[in-house]
């Protein structure tokens, strides 16, 4: 792991949100860049199973960051704040996807269960790891095509590892509802895909990306008053 990479994991992962929200609003502003580092991956991956645009979710994660800093003082610790702020950029989503005159139905739960089964593979060859980049590509591809009630809890159950209550609370749906689309998205990519996909670099959100998310957003709420 490089230096950066090093203290990356250090800043990110340290502080409690709790302790950094508490923090921010007694005037330490720049601990806010914690938490844009620590959900850049979150949200850009929900919003790109909603949006399906690289720059227009960047633009929605600005805003629901800027959204989140100019409520802290509302947030009243009642739920997660990683369920909070991932709530925040879904209902950014939905209003950006309305606006298209696209919407989605969050509330559709008529899909029958089915059952996936996924593998990983162990050692690479050369030629596994160039296979993977194809694979990887097509997976990406795939997801992108899922319907978007199935699209996005795939993403943030097996691609971001949140709970199925975090999901639920979230996307503001049944605990039943999240298993029923999630094993419904695994069948579409499983038809399409035969069984395998890999998570840690599917919608990666690069360092240098993250970076300037960072700056961006410290650059936006040092003329703002808590």
């Amino acid at each position: 792991m490089s230096k950066m990479n090093q203290q990356h994991t250090i800043e990110t992962g340290a502080i409690p949100d709790n302790e950094i929200i508490n923090r921010v609003l007694l005037g330490e502003k720049d601990l806010y860049s914690l938490i844009v580092r620590r959900y850049n991956r979150r949200l850009y991956r929900v919003g790109m199973s909603m949006v399906n645009d690289a720059d227009e979710s960047e633009d929605i994660m600005q805003t629901t960051y800027i959204m989140a800093y100019e409520n802290l003082g509302k947030f009243a610790f009642k739920s997660s704040f990683s369920t909070w702020l991932t709530r925040i950029m879904i209902n950014e989503c939905l209003l950006r996807l309305k606006n298209r005159g696209r919407l989605i139905n969050m509330n559709d739960d008529t899909m029958d269960k089915v059952i996936y089964d996924h593998h990983t593979n162990g050692v690479q060859t050369p030629a596994d790891k160039i296979l993977n980049i194809e694979l990887k590509d097509a997976l990406e591809k795939a997801i992108r095509l899922l319907p978007e009630k199935y699209k996005v809890v795939f993403v943030m159950r097996e691609l971001e590892g949140m709970n199925i209550a975090e999901t639920k609370e979230c996307l503001e749906i049944s605990e039943e509802n999240v298993k029923v689309r999630l094993n419904r998205a695994k069948a579409m990519l499983k038809e399409s895909l035969s069984d395998y996909y890999k998570t840690e670099n599917l919608f990666h959100f690069h360092l240098s990306r993250c970076n300037r998310m960072v700056e961006v957003i410290l650059k936006k709420i040092e003329p703002l008053v808590n």
